[in-house]
């Protein structure tokens, strides 16, 4: 049976998982949906009670019965390079595609409906204190007087993003920053803004969870105004570390309670030690955090999606839960 990979080209992390699947002998369907309808096609019937569907790229036609699982890693808007492209083709290809692929039996990394939910920020931290994880103080609000009140409470503050990325073409990353004492927040008024508590880090944590595999890096904070990872000194690299037993236990139970297969999560590990919870990103890239610490994150996610396919039809990263 087959592993299909949605997602770019240009995926150098998803090459990554591809040579793991080739040297086991696990065949491999890679295609990005941005291609449908120019070197990407379709079919599917719904005949006699049953239902059988194909998928063809790059020369190859499999079976969408014949899936073994199913990694949504970064494709691309359905139908983007068509011919003529146009919202109405995007969303009758999408609904085409993921409709047929959620009619077949195959293991979800991660499965869409699930994805969707887990990559709204607000229901992330509010899912993570119900798990048990520590989160800072946080406040998203477009009242200017709340931003005021919460600022007098804790006046340490980083600003960032809602939703991440700023959607221009390519997509920008958008950094954490300090909110300055003097901040007027009138522009509060504009938009949502998400203002949290500074965590006084000694520490960054990238904690990766490959079904029940979790691998840990630590890097270790080189000033005390680095806020963003992302945008701070390579002088310090990441180097593996273990999880702390209560954080485990409340990341098995996110990643339960989600229905997440795959998460890497973001952490402010403190003086104390504690790991304060900042966000879990449901398709973060983790090539670095391998290249850097040689833990085998690309061999986990292969094995996990080599697995035989589960009984019964529709799971959602192999279990029989309905999400919502």
């Amino acid at each position: 049976m087959t592993v299909l990979i949605l997602t770019c080209e240009a995926d150098v992390t998803a090459d990554m998982v591809v040579v793991h699947l080739h040297t086991t002998g696990v065949p491999v369907v890679r295609l990005d949906p941005a291609d449908l309808t120019e070197g990407v096609a379709l079919s599917g019937e719904y005949m006699h009670g049953s239902f059988r569907g194909h998928l063809s790229a790059g020369g190859r036609l499999v079976s969408i019965n014949g899936l073994r699982s199913v990694w949504v890693r970064r494709p691309g808007t359905a139908a983007a390079r068509a011919a003529e492209p146009s919202g109405w083709l995007t969303e009758e290809s999408s609904q085409a595609l993921y409709g047929m692929l959620r009619s077949s039996g195959a293991r979800w990394m991660n499965h869409p409906d699930a994805s969707r939910r887990a990559r709204h920020k607000p229901w992330q931290l509010r899912h993570a204190q119900r798990c048990g994880l520590p989160v800072p103080a946080t406040l998203i609000t477009t009242f200017p007087q709340a931003a005021r009140e919460f600022s007098a409470r804790y006046p340490d503050l980083v600003v960032k993003p809602v939703s991440g990325a700023h959607p221009q073409d390519p997509p920008r990353a958008v950094p954490t920053s300090r909110v300055t004492p003097d901040t007027d927040f009138s522009a509060v008024a504009f938009g949502p803004t998400l203002l949290q508590r500074r965590v006084a880090k000694r520490a960054d944590i990238r904690l990766t969870v490959v079904g029940e595999t979790m691998l840990a890096a630590r890097k270790t904070t080189a000033e005390d105004d680095e806020v963003d990872v992302r945008f701070a000194s390579a002088a310090s690299p990441w180097r593996p570390t273990d999880v702390p037993p209560r954080v485990a236990e409340a990341v098995r139970a996110y990643m339960r309670d989600a229905e997440l297969a795959y998460g890497a999560f973001d952490f402010a590990e403190d003086a104390d030690g504690t790991w304060w919870f900042l966000e879990c990103n449901q398709s973060g890239q983790f090539g670095f955090v391998e290249v850097e610490t040689g833990q085998p994150i690309a061999r986990s996610i292969a094995e996990w999606l080599a697995r035989p396919v589960p009984d019964g039809a529709g799971l959602v990263n192999g279990r029989d839960t309905v999400v919502p």
